[in-house]
């Protein structure tokens, strides 16, 4: 589902109430734990974590009016998703991601390229997710950028 907003605050004001409670400790606990330098902002009409024009000035790629974009968390129609770019750019990353979830999570693993869904609110790792954003510095993801994405 797609939410008009031009900030995160608004974004999840217009959530149900369950949801508002989950995308708000997703939120805290990314904040929480994601490395300096990224920022937060509304990024493909919902929250966002970004590397900023001011630390890489060439933007996205597809789109290089915008800044370089890194996680997004979402509430979708029958689920919570959290973006993680570095789960699709990094072998690393996801096969470490793909191990760690069973300990985690009752549930199976539910994932796209870079899309973790959560259908059932009662059981999401947040620790888990507290690693996943600490893994990866702003520098680290351009460097990846570059070495896999923009070629």
């Amino acid at each position: 589902m797609q939410y008009e907003a031009n900030t995160v605050e608004e974004y999840i004001d217009q959530l149900p109430e369950e949801r508002k409670v989950v995308l708000t400790k997703l939120r805290n606990v990314i904040k929480k734990n994601i490395p300096k330098g990224f920022v937060e902002q509304i990024n493909y009409k919902m929250p966002g974590y970004v590397v900023p024009h001011s630390m890489y000035p060439g933007g996205y790629h597809c789109s290089p009016e915008l800044p370089l974009p890194f996680m997004n968390i979402a509430s979708q129609k029958n689920f919570v998703a959290l973006y993680h770019s570095g789960i699709y750019a990094s072998p690393e990353i996801h096969d470490w991601f793909v191990a760690e979830y069973p300990k985690h999570c009752k549930r199976k693993l539910d994932m796209g390229k870079s899309c973790v869904r959560f259908k059932k609110m009662d059981d999401i790792p947040y620790d888990l997710i507290a690693e996943l954003v600490r893994k990866m510095t702003p520098e680290q993801w351009i460097a990846l950028y570059e070495k896999n994405v923009k070629k």
